[in-house]
């Protein structure tokens, strides 16, 4: 559906994005993150023709974003991050006049404006000023605009940007429907969302984009799995320091907490030693009181990948 080949963007002497290269196949919901500043905006303008690339190559359904704009057009449907949506109409004149606008026949606006209406639960809002609206509802209009042509890929700017948690998991119920019949490609800075939602996820940073897959392989692949945690019972925490450490698969060992003889030791590895830590538990006649996997977060592979130590 997207397919991109050293795409550039440069103003002046500034280069904002800077060969990037990326596919997205059709029914993906591709997650699109970076720090404020890494170049998705640039990128998602570029893409949706709002702004003319410097060089490189991209096309959405086969076609030219150079060439054939108008074509490419037809295919898209964009919500920016802040939605310039006019206070004085109601929600379905608004909705009418941008389905005409887009090219929709005049005998299917009514119905392609009742169809959006109801995905995006705004049938009760039909005839609410725009200037009434929450921000929530706000968001909800302008992703009822992005796709009320048909398009085949949308592409979301910050979608959940100023909602409570209610609506932002309201907003994550309505992209996982829309998934069943548009490609999506979605810039949020709410990696939780991201994991719970999105099939594929690009970090970019710094212009260039530096992981591209599933979130499950971007914690195996960019991180090891994650501490492990292991507490038992024993008289020297300095005798089972030396025991686990010469454990294969163990590459560190940290103690954590001693009291009242219990001893707690994170362990990192790049693989489940969980049973392992279980059988020399028994062998050393050890009392177990704790055995845990942490899993990473895409948080933390975020703030890996974009080598930030906060985010």
């Amino acid at each position: 559906m997207i397919k991109v080949e050293n795409l550039t963007k440069r103003y002046g002497s500034v280069t904002a994005v800077d060969s990037v290269t990326f596919q997205v196949q059709k029914g993906d919901i591709a997650g699109f993150l970076g720090p404020n500043g890494a170049g998705k905006s640039t990128t998602m303008r570029m893409l949706s023709c709002f702004l003319p690339p410097t060089s490189g190559k991209a096309e959405i359904a086969g076609f030219d974003v150079f060439t054939e704009s108008i074509r490419v057009r037809e295919h898209i449907g964009y919500l920016p991050e802040n939605v310039p949506l006019p206070q004085d109409m109601r929600v379905g004149e608004y909705l009418s006049y941008r389905a005409r606008l887009k090219g929709v026949p005049g005998r299917r606006v009514r119905e392609r404006v009742g169809d959006v209406c109801e995905l995006c639960s705004l049938t009760d809002m039909d005839r609410r000023m725009i200037g009434t609206l929450s921000k929530g509802y706000r968001q909800r209009v302008g992703i009822a605009d992005a796709m009320v042509h048909e398009p085949d890929l949308l592409i979301l700017d910050e979608p959940t940007i100023g909602l409570d948690p209610n609506q932002i998991r309201q907003m994550r119920e309505l992209i996982k429907n829309l998934s069943r019949h548009h490609t999506i490609l979605l810039s949020t800075h709410i990696l939780p969302e991201v994991e719970m939602t999105c099939s594929r996820v690009l970090i970019i940073n710094q212009g260039r984009i530096e992981a591209l897959d599933t979130p499950q392989n971007l914690r195996d692949r960019l991180r090891s799995q994650g501490d492990t945690f292991f507490e038992i019972k024993a008289a020297s925490s300095a005798e089972v320091s030396d025991i686990l450490r010469a454990l294969p698969g163990v590459s560190a060992v940290t103690l954590k907490s001693e009291n009242g003889g219990w001893i707690r030791f994170a362990l990192a590895a790049g693989e489940d030693v969980r049973e392992l830590l279980h059988e020399t538990a028994v062998k050393q006649k050890w009392p177990v009181r704790e055995l845990s996997r942490r899993k990473v977060t895409l948080e933390e592979v975020f703030a890996e990948v974009t080598h930030q130590e906060d985010l």
